[in-house]
Formats: structure tokens, C-alpha cells, sequence
């Protein structure tokens, strides 16, 4: 049975940048099982697993647009620094920020002065190519 819209699949998965540094990996873990279409991975990845079945492997890149998107750096904000917590506060550090909306970003610590923190809320991997190493373990 190929993979295809609605299925549910599960997969070993090696990620790594273009230099082979790996970013990610299911080995010695349980596998990723995700049902395509319904945006519980990146769109690059859930369509490079259509149309595989359990046994398939396949190697692939996605660009960012396919990945976590380009960089974007109006996404880097500076705040006051008494606006953090002191506790815990250093360059690589999460940060959750609660939007008046009710809505929370997620970002990392990228530089703290004397009056400002300044925070990245890029998604990590965003402007990178990442490829991807899929063993398809199972579809239904």
C-alpha cells in the first residue's frame, strides 16, 4: 500500500544540513508517525512520503520555503531587559512571550545588554536546506 492524502505512516528519519552535520534523527528512538494532510510535519517532508510504501527509502533536500521558511529579520526583537526574568536569562536561552491576543511566540536569547535583551523568533532551522533520509516502516 502507497502512501498517499489520509494515510498513516510511520518512518525512521535521519535529518542533516548540507555539510552532513545532523540535525535530527529517530535512531535508537521510536519511529515518526504522522497522517498525511494533516500538517503534523513540514509540507516538504509529508510530500516526499506520498507515494512510498512500507520498505521504500528515499533521500531528499527541501529548500526553506518547503522546510521552516526563510529567515525573516523582523522576527528579532529587542525589549527592555526588565521585561525578562533574571533567572535563567543568557544568550541561547528559550524565551516564551505571551502576545496581548492571548497568543505565545516561542524564541531564543541572541544578545543581552545592560537595558536590552534581544530575542530571535525564527524557527531555528528556518533559511536552511535540509535533507532527509526516510525508511517508510508502515503505512495504513
Amino acid at each position: 500500500m502507497e502512501a498517499k492524502m489520509g494515510s498513516k505512516v510511520k518512518v525512521h528519519y535521519r535529518g542533516t544540513f548540507g555539510d552532513g552535520e545532523e540535525f535530527d534523527s529517530s535512531d535508537g528512538g521510536p519511529p515518526l508517525e504522522f497522517q498525511i494532510g494533516e500538517s503534523q510535519v513540514i509540507e516538504g517532508f509529508e510530500k516526499n512520503v506520498v507515494g512510498l510504501a512500507a520498505g521504500d527509502s528515499k533521500t531528499f533536500t527541501l529548500p526553506p520555503g518547503e522546510a521552516y521558511g526563510e529567515r525573516d529579520d523582523s522576527l528579532v526583537l529587542s525589549a527592555p531587559k526588565g521585561a525578562f526574568p533574571a533567572e535563567g536569562l543568557e544568550p541561547g536561552a528559550g524565551v516564551r512571550v505571551k502576545l496581548p491576543d492571548g497568543q505565545e511566540l516561542e524564541g531564543s536569547v541572541t544578545e543581552i545588554t545592560d537595558e536590552l535583551v534581544t530575542v530571535d523568533f525564527n524557527h531555528p532551522l528556518a533559511g536552511r536546506s535540509l535533507t532527509f533520509e526516510v525508511t517508510v516502516l508502515e503505512v495504513r
